[in-house]
């Protein structure tokens, strides 16, 4: 069953996202707090590093890390797919092509989801490892109305959010938005403040791709921003090899005061490397 998320649902979404409900994203109490981090060098992930190459500073104060392991534990990837008429044919028969690639490189402990959008915004299949279900949801997926892009990102990132898990969104489109109704610098903040991670596929010939890269920025992401026609496919694979060659990075906040946002700061000691790491995190008030 397709359940429609409406856009009082999704308001309502943004409204409980205020600092109770996001306490739970990364509480300081007692756990600590963990990082997704992708380190390139070249383009290419950097393979084999520990703590002694991160230096994290949560509000500008230098932090111990605890640990750092590679992120290879079980992924839950909701596929937010552009379905507004501008997708069509060709473009519609590869997009879903893409998306059965990308179900195909899933694992038996790995979940996946379903979102598509035009002009409403549609879950058509919840995180679940019968990847089946997920394909044959998106086979029956067509392409009509305008494109509610922005409203896809904040329904996506809640649901996902609330599903719990280690996950990842992935969110494809042609073009620009031009149906949605949510402030576009809301959605941001508040997939910042998520335990989401977000990459974005824009196609190729896309005149604004500026939401979609803070929305990655954000929450530690990339865009991804296609060359040429075709089949997005390689993107959706590397995407996903991608974040299993990421590191989760934790550390226990010391010297910093609970409560409130918390600005993170991620770097490596390894010259030319870069760094795609969340911008930072809500903490638990004491």
């Amino acid at each position: 069953m397709i359940a429609r998320l409406a856009g009082a649902v999704l308001m309502a979404g943004l409204a409980t996202a205020g600092p109770s409900a996001r306490q739970a994203t990364f509480s300081a109490r007692v756990e600590g707090v963990r990082i997704d981090v992708l380190v390139t060098d070249g383009g290419r992930p950097v393979p084999g590093l520990g703590p002694a190459d991160f230096e994290v500073r949560d509000n500008g104060v230098l932090q111990t890390i605890d640990l750092v392991s590679l992120g290879d534990v079980p992924l839950g990837v909701m596929l937010a797919l552009d379905a507004s008429r501008s997708v069509n044919g060709e473009q519609l028969r590869n997009l879903r092509a893409a998306g059965r690639l990308l179900l195909d490189g899933l694992r038996a402990d790995d979940r996946a989801s379903l979102l598509t959008f035009d002009l409403a915004v549609a879950l058509r299949a919840p995180f679940t490892s019968a990847f089946a279900d997920v394909a044959r949801a998106l086979d029956e997926t067509t392409a009509s109305g305008d494109t509610a892009l922005v409203d896809a990102a904040l329904g996506a990132v809640l649901v996902a959010d609330r599903d719990g898990g280690r996950n990842v969104v992935v969110i494809f489109s042609d073009g620009t938005d031009t149906a949605s109704f949510m402030p576009a610098d809301r959605v941001v903040q508040t997939a910042e403040r998520s335990r989401v991670l977000v990459y974005g596929v824009a196609a190729p010939g896309v005149d604004d791709t500026g939401f979609l890269r803070a929305l990655a920025a954000g929450t530690g992401g990339r865009l991804v921003e296609l060359e040429r026609a075709g089949d997005p496919g390689a993107a959706f694979r590397d995407i996903l090899e991608e974040v299993r060659r990421r590191y989760l990075v934790t550390f226990t906040p010391t010297g910093v005061a609970r409560g409130g946002w918390h600005r993170l700061d991620v770097r490596v000691n390894r010259r030319g490397a870069r760094v795609h790491a969340r911008s930072g995190y809500v903490s638990a008030s004491q």
